[in-house]
């Protein structure tokens, strides 16, 4: 106790490193409850005791289709339902999440977070989570009512107008009433039509429902009201009980929130591992500079356990002040979180705030785990400290027998990692050689961290002579004052290396896969516009007259794609494959490499393509008959005309047919809308082209034009905008490593405070002493970037050459980035040596030297 009040400045940075991760974990604990805790009040308030919906629509209440139509059924049924032993009464609704709502000005309402956005009927149910705050109820088809949120975001009032598309067509109506939430929104636009009006604009004509809500008498329970008003309507119809409908919508929320909540974790993991360095580093130089003292606690009768547990103590103490500071930032940053989610569309309020009682608990645990863990090796070197130690000036001798098994070690698992990613670069499958990466990754960065004492001697050596001599005296001094204590030194590196390193890999594979999709793009792509919804909305009717009625236009290419089991020539049936179905030009606008056959050939009458694995598995040639049952329609006889090649990227996997020979299979009401459209421009007229189908497309904001640049760069802003929040996810991993640098550097001008007032004595000025411990703090943050920025490339090319397999074959090294990321350790060397710096420069020189 005494130690470590006497040390608390020094303690100080590490306990912050704790206080990061373990705030880090918790915050991401508590805002994934309340986001849980969000949807499951809405969906308890939004489900109706028992819902009937028509055969096709989700579990979850989903009504999107292939035609871009909810799945209905008629009327009838609510009658049926009414009659129904147990019912207390029983309403039909319309809604509708395939749509898109416009304001006077054809600006998008939808959310940008990726919400849906609901179009439906008003009715009882709804009035119970929503009240009208504003106006009234529509009544007629020239009213609409939006929800609050929505009218606020988009400063919305009374008697404005605003269009719902949707595959019927474009309905305009005023704003006749604002209704307000009473459970938090998580960010859904919703707009409420009358019955009849819902009806004729959703789908396009009337005496049909998308759900019947039926609420159950008194003294009835849900599942037997289920059981009853399943009997009443039949087995054509879907009959779910309010627990059932929250099941299911809870089910496909928690999938999402699942992989933000690991994938948040796993960062978290990254920043605990940088920490452990930290620790580990503040720990052994605490106990190499009370060597004296703890060798006169030997001589006076202490023993090797008792030395141990005093530092563990220390650990101990640490951990759980850093954890309990860290559980209370966690909450802090879970608001943080909540409020920042909200500036993006998605509402979430902090009466909801949830904090399990397993949520501290766990950040308690893994903080004071980890950091009695990694002060174990600490503890055991100062247990092994003998009493003839009180004797001398300076700590212990380092071991050099470890220091030749630890070397040994480091260059085995090096050596292996090195095996590893060579297996994996040289793999014939995907899937076998992602196996041997992973080993790879883990293998050599272990390697690296055990072999960094030896890497050091060399690599700030070099550096050295690069950078430090030319300044001459005081640049040699701060080379070796980095390398006086490799092993420290390597620790310190091996922090920022971790961070980097990840930094590196994902910046090679990010820009190789945008490298190889525009390689890509110039090789295949033969058309000169693509038209589609950025947020994977079908394209309507009537979006797609308006490209074709554009003028300059030299062809434009539909592209669907529908649901169909495929019974093979070997007797196998293989379910859920897809079929694109598009216009015969689109063996033009895309020009897919073929194993056999050409591909025009396939989009003749009765007629399809397979690509080549398919076709190997199931011993498939050309002139091979295949039966295709389509989802939506009946079973074809179609003959496999060509095999496309599997060494592609666009449109891997495709099997393809013209949309005249699915439209004998399926009905018109029933074939789904375009996923694409691809259009091509007269010669010559590529620009004027541009300009009129934007022009032509502006009532519709929800899809986007792009031409090949667009497209390109669309690609790269994706990939960019993933990269950018993983950067952003591993600036915690970097931060704490940072604090690793600066809590080394002033542990160690404490350690030379002797030293530091001798040289003060002889001469030293107090601008050349800080710039010799900033020139260190850069040597050793450069030692930490080289090697992390070298392991990292060397993972990303090889993650590189299995993308390769699935057609990303260009290797891209993106040197602005790796060479920005090398000049900022530089900068970040600078930044963490500012206050151990201005400590040894107020340093007094008699005070100094006359320190024991």
């Amino acid at each position: 106790m005494r130690n470590f009040f006497a040390h608390k400045g020094r303690m100080a940075l590490s306990a912050v490193a704790v206080l990061l991760s373990v705030a880090f974990v918790t915050g991401t604990l508590v805002f994934t409850d309340t986001m849980n805790t969000t949807f499951d009040k809405l969906f308890a308030a939004t489900s109706s005791d028992v819902t009937v919906s028509a055969k096709g629509a989700s579990d979850t209440g989903e009504t999107t289709s292939g035609n871009g139509k909810p799945p209905v059924m008629p009327a009838a049924v609510l009658a049926k339902v009414r009659e129904a032993d147990g019912v207390k009464s029983a309403e039909g609704t319309v809604f509708s999440t395939s749509v898109t709502v416009v304001d006077a000005d054809k600006d998008n309402l939808s959310p940008s977070s990726g919400a849906p956005t609901i179009v439906g009927s008003w009715n009882a149910n709804e009035a119970r989570t929503m009240k009208v705050t504003e106006g009234a109820a529509p009544k007629g088809s020239g009213q609409v009512m939006v929800d609050a949120d929505t009218a606020d975001k988009h400063h919305l009032k009374l008697g404005d107008e605003i269009g719902v598309i949707t595959a019927v067509g474009t309905h305009t109506a005023k704003i006749s009433g604002i209704a307000a939430f009473q459970v938090t929104n998580p960010g859904a636009a919703i707009f409420y039509l009358d019955t009849r009006t819902a009806q004729e604009t959703l789908v396009g004509e009337s005496n049909v429902y998308t759900n019947v809500n039926v609420t159950a008498a008194a003294g009835v329970s849900d599942a037997q009201l289920k059981k009853n008003v399943a009997a009443a309507v039949g087995g054509d119809y879907k009959v779910q009980t309010a627990k059932e409908t929250a099941d299911a919508n809870r089910k496909d929320v928690g999938e999402f929130l699942n992989v933000m909540k690991y994938a948040m974790l796993g960062f978290a993991g990254i920043a605990f591992l940088v920490g452990i360095f930290l620790i580990i580093n503040t720990f052994s130089m605490l106990v190499a500079q009370r060597t004296r003292e703890i060798g006169l606690m030997r001589a006076i009768g202490s023993s090797r356990r008792q030395v141990n547990r005093s530092v563990l103590a220390e650990a101990l103490l640490l951990g759980v002040v850093g954890s309990i500071l860290g559980v209370g930032a966690g909450v802090g940053i879970a608001v943080g979180l909540m409020k920042l989610m909200g500036m993006t569309g998605m509402n979430l309020s902090t009466d909801d705030l949830t904090v399990a009682w397993t949520t501290p608990v766990i950040g308690m645990i893994l903080g004071v785990v980890v950091t009695v863990l990694a002060a174990y090796l600490p503890a055991r070197r100062a247990g092994k400290v003998s009493p003839m130690a009180a004797l001398r000036d300076v700590g212990a001798p380092a071991d050099a027998k470890a220091g030749v098994v630890r070397a040994v070690l480091g260059l085995l698992l090096t050596g292996a990692g090195g095996c590893g990613l060579y297996l994996a670069a040289a793999a014939d499958k995907a899937k076998e050689g992602s196996l041997w990466l992973g080993l790879g990754v883990v293998l050599t960065l272990i390697g690296f961290v055990v072999i960094g004492p030896l890497l050091a001697s060399g690599v700030v050596r070099v550096l050295g002579a690069v950078l430090l001599r030319a300044f001459g005296p005081v640049g040699r001094m701060a080379e070796r004052n980095a390398l006086r204590n490799p092993r420290r030194t390597g620790a310190t590196g091996a922090a920022l290396m971790i961070g980097l390193a990840l930094v590196a890999c994902l910046s090679v594979v990010g820009s190789s896969m945008v490298a190889s999709a525009t390689d890509q793009l110039d090789k295949s792509v033969g058309t000169d516009f693509i038209i589609q919804s950025d947020t994977g909305q079908q394209i309507t009717p009537q979006a797609v007259q308006a490209v074709k009625s554009t003028p300059g236009m030299e062809r434009v290419t539909e592209y669907k794609v529908l649901d169909a089991d495929i019974r093979t020539p070997d007797g196998k049936t293989s379910a859920k494959e897809t079929i694109n179905a598009a216009d015969p030009t689109y063996a033009t606008d895309l020009r897919t490499e073929t194993v056999a056959g050409n591909l025009a050939d396939a989009y003749r009458p009765d007629s399809m393509s397979v690509f080549e694995g398919f076709a190997k598995e199931h011993g498939i040639k050309l002139g091979s008959k295949v039966d295709v049952d389509f989802k939506d329609g009946t079973t074809a006889t179609l003959t496999v005309r060509a095999i496309t090649s599997d060494d592609v990227v666009i449109d891997k996997g495709a099997m393809y047919a013209s949309i005249a020979t699915a439209a004998k299979y399926v009905p018109a009401d029933r074939m789904p809308l375009d996923q694409l459209v691809f259009a091509t421009a007269k010669e010559g007229q590529q620009d004027a082209a541009y300009t009129a189908l934007k022009s032509a497309l502006h009532d519709y904001p929800q899809y986007t034009v792009r031409d090949q640049t667009d497209y390109k760069q669309a690609l790269k802003d994706q990939i960019g905008q993933l990269l950018n929040l993983i950067y952003g996810l591993l600036a915690l991993a970097i931060v704490v490593a940072v604090l690793g640098v600066v809590n080394t550097l002033a542990l160690s001008v404490v350690e030379r405070t002797r030293e530091i007032g001798l040289m003060r004595a002889i001469g030293l000025s107090r601008r050349q002493l800080r710039r010799m411990i900033r020139m260190e703090s850069v040597v050793i943050a450069l030692f930490g970037a080289l090697l992390g920025l070298g392991l990292g490339m060397g993972w990303g090319a090889t993650a590189q050459q299995l993308l390769a397999l699935e057609g990303l074959k260009v290797l891209d090294i993106p040197w602005p980035t790796i060479i920005g990321v090398f000049i900022a350790s530089a900068f970040v060397g600078l930044f963490a040596a500012l206050i151990p710096a201005f400590r040894a420069g107020r340093m007094n020189v008699l005070n100094a030297i006359a320190t024991d």
